[in-house]
């Protein structure tokens, strides 16, 4: 009998997948418990308008990201930091503070762990920041670090 999972099932598939299965595993697990529906016509139509728009909904999702990126990379954020002498800088600059002044400068609100900072900032000069804001979309940040 072929089932189209509406649930994950270990050992079986994911959600959305057409599976084979016995019919007393069909009747007796997967329909009563509602991991399932049987694949008829009007299901495995609804199946396929679904995976249409979730196809679209990424699609729009990819597109945004890649906006952002571009915005992103157009920009140069200023941060400032106490130096000392030489240039010796007291504390450091971490995600969390270039999250903020993102949010403060330019009213972009970026999650700061999607800021891909190896570690923090401890020195004066510009600074290049991946930014990851989709899988497949990765933007360059420009950190200008100044003293204050």
């Amino acid at each position: 009998m072929q089932i189209i999972l509406t649930q994950d099932v270990k050992a079986l598939g994911k959600k959305g997948e057409l599976v084979n299965v016995s019919d007393g595993y069909a009747r007796n697990f997967i329909l009563p418990k509602k991991l399932g529906l049987e694949a008829n016509a009007k299901n495995l139509n609804d199946l396929k308008l679904q995976k249409a728009a979730e196809d679209k909904r990424q699609k729009e999702i990819l597109e945004e990201a890649q906006a952002l990126a571009k915005d992103l990379e157009s920009k140069t954020l200023d941060v400032k930091i106490k130096a000392g002498e030489g240039g010796r800088t007291f504390g450091s600059i971490s995600s969390k503070e270039i999250a903020s002044a993102l949010k403060t400068q330019y009213g972009m609100d970026i999650d700061k762990k999607k800021l891909q900072l190896p570690e923090a900032i401890k020195t004066i000069g510009t600074h290049t920041v991946p930014v990851k804001l989709h899988p497949k979309v990765t933007a360059e940040l420009k950190v200008k670090v100044s003293e204050q």
